[in-house]
């Protein structure tokens, strides 16, 4: 018992799992309105164009997570007024706005002398280097990000499925859908530290497109995939401990052994159904 609760005796491991727990529910949770809605491509875009923040902040001296949101939030509300006003498909305003965001962010840097070896960790992923400061950010804007959605449950849900008959209902749908872009920018904030600018997009989508795989109502939808979601954060994080390998790319690739076999487990239940 002593050999599996090991990791455990370490105060920076304490506050790893704390924070993989954190995130990998938030995201995984998250993920299925970014599932529902086919918007797969912009975990993986705001984390890029967030880079840019994240760059700034450093030369400037700032906090790093506080750069990120603003450069990921200003993003977001670019690509739905873009989006909208433009008449440009959501995929191409997210393409170009995201890579012009981390363009800036290289430009920045390729203009400073100064090294850029603290910023790998936001690049892969440094979930063990969680300080108490740290999860205090982390579990703060989980939870404001968790109260927003609960207040906007119904308006989320509806705009979710069918935007136009949510329209017609009342529901403000533009300001729903900014709304959800803005959360969904936080919640890569949130997420940085312990993945990374590149493998985000995976916690924020696989968990989801797991649970999708085994229903298709909404809340047990919600609720599998926040459970994948810990089981893939919190077991990769153990499995990265015994293995010696990178935390984030571990809790990625656990979460896409989760997918697979959500996959498997729905092609026997059709089977089985099937005449």
């Amino acid at each position: 018992m002593s050999g599996i609760l090991a990791p455990f005796a370490f105060e920076f491991m304490q506050r790893a799992f704390v924070a993989a727990l954190v995130v990998g529910l938030l995201c995984s949770m998250m993920g299925t309105y970014v599932v529902l809605r086919k918007l797969a491509f912009i975990g993986d875009g705001l984390a890029h164009a967030s880079f840019a923040g994240i760059a700034i902040a450093y030369l400037r001296g700032l906090n790093y997570a506080f750069g990120a949101g603003v450069v990921a939030v200003v993003t977001a509300l670019s690509i739905g007024f873009v989006h909208r006003r433009a008449k440009v498909s959501l995929d191409t305003s997210i393409g170009v706005l995201f890579t012009g965001a981390f363009a800036l962010g290289i430009f920045v840097m390729s203009r400073s002398a100064r090294s850029t070896v603290d910023l790998q960790s936001y690049l892969f992923g440094d979930i063990l280097g969680v300080s108490r400061g740290d999860l205090i950010v982390i579990v703060v804007l989980a939870l404001l990000v968790a109260f927003v959605v609960a207040s906007l449950y119904r308006p989320l849900l509806y705009t979710s499925f069918d935007p136009t008959v949510a329209q017609a209902s009342g529901i403000h749908a533009t300001f729903v859908d900014d709304v959800l872009l803005v959360l969904l920018s936080l919640t890569i904030i949130v997420s940085l530290q312990s993945v990374g600018i590149i493998l985000v997009a995976a916690l924020l989508v696989t968990p989801a497109a797991a649970a999708a795989q085994l229903t298709r109502r909404f809340v047990p939808m919600l609720l599998l995939s926040g459970v994948f979601g810990i089981i893939s954060s919190v077991g990769g994080l153990y499995l990265s401990y015994e293995l010696r390998s990178a935390s984030g790319a571990t809790i990625v690739l656990l979460a896409t052994l989760i997918f697979f076999a959500s996959i498997g487990v729905s092609a026997v239940r059709r089977r089985r159904v099937s005449p």
